[in-house]
């Protein structure tokens, strides 16, 4: 199974899902593709979609999916790479009225370039990307709150 995220914020991003919905009719994506729709209002034959769920479910999902497509949402990211999941990312623009500004693009750009995910940017062939996530393997998540955290300790320490 295939999950796709789009996430909670309030604009639509229909662009993300017709992409998807045009790779199962080609046959690019032949696995069940269970869709997070949030607000973008989007009907389909070929996608399971569902508007929101519970937090437990939306881990489980994660858990269960043989890969992740989604929006660029640093909590929609950081979910699938602290599982190690196969990822491909898509930013929200604000040019297609998918987002206030184009900050997911650089949040996408971070993480492609660490090696976490795979991502897919409007002028690319989402077909390609596509074929990238076989031989794709994921660098392992690694958090940096404890060196955030000795940072703003020591900031503190000298300051006291």
């Amino acid at each position: 199974m295939i999950f796709v995220v789009l996430g909670t914020h309030e604009l639509p991003f229909t662009r993300l899902l017709r992409e998807v919905e045009k790779q199962i009719i080609s046959g690019n994506i032949k696995e069940e593709v269970i869709v997070q729709q949030g607000h973008t209002p989007y009907e389909s034959p070929h996608m399971n979609m569902m508007t929101f769920t519970s937090y437990e479910e939306m881990e489980r999902l994660y858990r269960e999916a043989s890969m992740i497509i989604t929006h660029g949402g640093t909590g929609s990211i950081t979910t699938g790479a602290k599982m190690g999941k196969k990822m491909i990312a898509a930013p929200r623009l604000m040019k297609y009225g998918e987002h206030n500004d184009d900050h997911q693009l650089e949040i996408v750009q971070q993480f492609e370039k660490t090696g976490h995910i795979l991502a897919w940017y409007e002028h690319e062939d989402f077909g390609e990307v596509l074929k990238k996530v076989k031989q794709f393997e994921p660098v392992p998540f690694v958090s940096g709150n404890n060196e955030i955290i000795s940072i703003i300790r020591s900031f503190i320490d000298k300051h006291a």
